[in-house]
């Protein structure tokens, strides 16, 4: 008898001894761990801060921009320089040495008497004028037009997709920050319940087995609580990339991200997404400067009407001692292709079938965007739902919990139903962050497809 209760008392002396080395251990070198790895270890910025730099570094905008610019210089071109003549300049100058026997020389036609030299310069001004290019001049501008416009519409929408991209980013971070808030409390509610499971096996009124399940407990919520850390690292790792900073950069909260109330009606976002959405607009334009392409191919049809003219000055030591002599010549050139190898049919067919492509191209681009428009009103209506049931939830599991451990003091419940309300309380703080980060990335993305903030 003597020896069971020695026994009983060794083995409750070994759990006595593992969950308050556990409890001191997770006190100590827990947080000091959690802390080194929740810490951003960089600058701290606002969404539009955030928004701002990733505009300015990103390849995407970046590419836009350089479209526009290539786009404009494209329009100067086919709306002003393609009415404007062509002028250039040009010299010369030459030395002709006449060994031997009298010849004629190359440049100016005269006699060369035997051994002497003939040198001679010259200046001139030439300019042409396509009087007439069978209308292709005009469809080229409209072309140019429709372009730029594309061009346009394409960096509003890398903008939008950009800060979609850079929201996404930064709520992730946000959300990552949170989750380990909710992590951090699980540990501290975990390590509180370990100490009154110890404290009633102190005095006889728990079983071991209380507290072996507390130690269990406590060690899967220090776990969650490093992995939520790694997932905060990661996110703002990757936020800082994005805003063109290397290392960690940390998302400030706003309390306007925690605003549910965001009321939006479906059918006049759809109406507004399918008439002036980014994508919408760059895919009309597209179809438009298609249609340009295909009007000005037919231009190959029409003769060709260019003036040219000539204004040369040149002069010559042995005939007028380097005199600049005026010469002027103008001409008009008619060029009509009667038949070129059916390629003009070719180019014709060839972009008749881009401009075919082009309108479904831009027909399915304006469906695609009313399908995804309902899709994100979807997802942001249900994620008001989810927050606001995660929310009700997180009140009646703390309510719950509360309860569960009076009892569990008082002796009326087991630790089972205590450890089973904690991670009840655990799961909803996690879904409501959850819910909460689909919210925010579901507004983002109706924001991205109307091309403006809600």
């Amino acid at each position: 008898m003597r020896a069971i209760r020695s026994w009983r008392g060794a083995v409750l002396g070994c759990v006595l001894a593992v969950a308050t080395a556990g409890t001191a251990a997770g006190q100590e070198a827990g947080p000091a761990l959690v802390d080194h790895l929740g810490s951003t270890g960089g600058p701290a910025i606002t969404l539009d801060e955030a928004i701002a730099r990733a505009q300015r570094v990103q390849p995407t905008v970046v590419r836009a921009l350089s479209g526009v610019n290539s786009a404009e210089h494209q329009k100067r071109s086919s709306s002003l320089g393609a009415w404007l003549p062509s002028i250039s300049a040009s010299s010369s100058g030459s030395s002709t040495w006449n060994e031997g026997i009298a010849r004629i020389d190359p440049n100016t036609g005269i006699p060369l008497p035997a051994d002497a030299v003939s040198r001679t310069v010259g200046f001139g001004l030439s300019g042409s004028w396509d009087v007439f290019t069978g209308f292709s001049r005009g469809a080229e501008s409209r072309r140019a037009k429709a372009n730029l416009d594309a061009a346009d519409a394409d960096l509003i929408d890398a903008r939008y997709q950009i800060a979609f991209q850079t929201k996404q980013q930064f709520y992730g971070a946000l959300s990552a920050e949170e989750l380990l808030d909710v992590r951090r409390a699980a540990v501290r509610r975990a390590e509180e319940q370990l100490s009154v499971s110890i404290n009633k096996l102190r005095t006889g009124s728990a079983t071991r087995s209380d507290s072996l399940r507390s130690v269990v407990t406590l060690g899967n919520a220090r776990i969650q609580l490093v992995n939520a850390a790694t997932i905060l690292a990661t996110a703002e790792a990757n936020l800082g990339r994005l805003v063109g900073i290397d290392g960690r950069v940390g998302a400030i909260d706003d309390p306007s991200f925690h605003d549910i109330d965001i009321v939006v009606s479906e059918e006049s976002l759809r109406r507004e997404a399918t008439a002036s959405s980014p994508a919408v607009l760059s895919s009309e334009a597209s179809a438009q400067a298609a249609e340009q392409s295909w009007k000005a191919s037919k231009g190959a049809w029409w003769p060709n009407l260019r003036l040219t003219g000539n204004w040369n000055w040149n002069g010559n030591n042995r005939i007028n001692n380097y005199q600049l002599l005026e010469q002027k010549s103008l001409r008009i050139n008619l060029t009509w292709p009667l038949f070129n190898g059916f390629t003009r049919e070719t180019n014709v067919a060839v972009q008749a079938n881009n401009y075919d492509v082009a309108l479904a191209t831009a027909e399915d681009t304006r469906r695609q965007t009313s399908a995804a428009l309902i899709t994100r009103v979807a997802e942001l209506n249900a994620a008001k739902l989810r927050v606001e049931i995660a929310r009700v939830s997180i009140a009646a599991a703390e309510e719950d919990l509360r309860v569960q451990q009076e009892r569990y003091r008082l002796g009326a419940t087991t630790i089972i139903e205590v450890l089973a309300s904690q991670e009840a309380l655990n799961q909803a703080e996690v879904d409501e962050v959850g819910a909460h980060f689909d919210l925010l990335l579901a507004k983002a993305q109706i924001e991205a497809l109307i091309g403006r903030e809600l």
